[in-house]
């Protein structure tokens, strides 16, 4: 079993940074895909960048040279490092964590970006 636990969101001007984190708890996380998404109110949760447990790395259009997705294998914890916040990206972000067949989700943090 693993839990996730993400923090690190906010409030914050447009043009602003914030880094969200995903700690991870339970074994296999080296091992694992891990992932983050976002999901605005009334709207279907939206992939945000992806990073494989080699460190290969994959972005959404929407996010491509603002965002960098990162891991801490020693620290069991994921990273999402987002610059030049715009106000369409405030949204609940969600870890997830692939190991094997078995998908796990965090709890989510908001962000809120204004403009």
């Amino acid at each position: 079993q693993v839990r996730l636990v993400e923090s690190g969101g906010g409030l914050v001007q447009a043009g602003g940074s914030l880094r969200l984190s995903c700690a991870a708890s339970g074994s296999g996380f080296s091992r694992s895909n891990m992932a983050w998404f976002r999901q605005c109110p009334g709207k279907q949760r939206e992939y945000v960048a992806h990073i494989f447990s080699n460190s290969n790395t994959n972005y959404g259009d929407s996010v491509k040279g603002r965002f960098t997705i990162s891991r801490d294998n020693a620290k069991n914890t994921l990273y999402l490092q987002m610059n030049t916040l715009k106000p369409e990206d405030t949204a609940v972000y969600y870890c997830r964590a692939v190991i094997g067949s078995d998908i796990y989700w965090g709890q989510g943090t908001q962000v809120t970006v204004s403009s």
